[in-house]
């Protein structure tokens, strides 16, 4: 099933709003969310974050998750998740972080490697909130754009899977 049908059939009738915040994807998850129509009944913005600078100021990532473990990590997409969510003061955050090449990698984090933050605002003294963060590496063969699409694609995906998991 399309991914946007999913984030409608999802968020529709939640009452919840999602928050985006990207960096290899450049704003393509923003541009994937209000491609679904009625997108405004859960859809708040997404921020666009490629620099060290623009994480710390935008999203309140730690210079010491930066320097500790770089840009394309779980700390940083967690840290981008959380950070984007409490933010816009949204239910739900989410992150992508990573390599689209065709340069830029490393043997530890190789073109097509991705981090993908899911952040999660429950109730105020519920003790439900949470942070996680997924890796995955994709085919780095791929262009560039099919990487950020796939980076997209998989950030809603889980994003759909983690609202579904949590009863409203």
């Amino acid at each position: 099933m399309d991914v946007r049908k999913q984030l409608r059939e999802t968020f529709a009738d939640r009452g919840e709003y999602i928050a985006v915040a990207e960096s290899a994807t450049g704003g393509l998850v923003g541009s994937l969310v209000t491609d679904v129509p009625g997108a405004s009944d859960f859809f708040d913005r997404s921020v666009v974050t490629y620099t060290y600078d623009a994480k710390l100021e935008e999203l309140c990532v730690s210079r010491e998750a930066l320097d500790e473990d770089g840009a394309v990590s779980a700390s940083v997409a967690r840290e981008m998740a959380r950070g984007v969510r409490d933010k816009a003061g949204t239910t739900w955050g989410v992150s992508t972080s990573g390599v689209a090449g065709p340069t830029g990698g490393t043997d530890e984090k190789p073109v097509g490697t991705v981090y993908i933050g899911v952040a999660y605002a429950g109730d105020w003294g519920t003790e439900t909130s949470y942070v996680k963060a997924e890796r995955y590496v994709f085919d780095g063969e791929k262009s560039r754009r099919e990487l950020k699409r796939e980076f997209a694609e998989t950030a809603l995906r889980d994003l759909v899977k983690e609202a579904r998991s949590v009863s409203v």
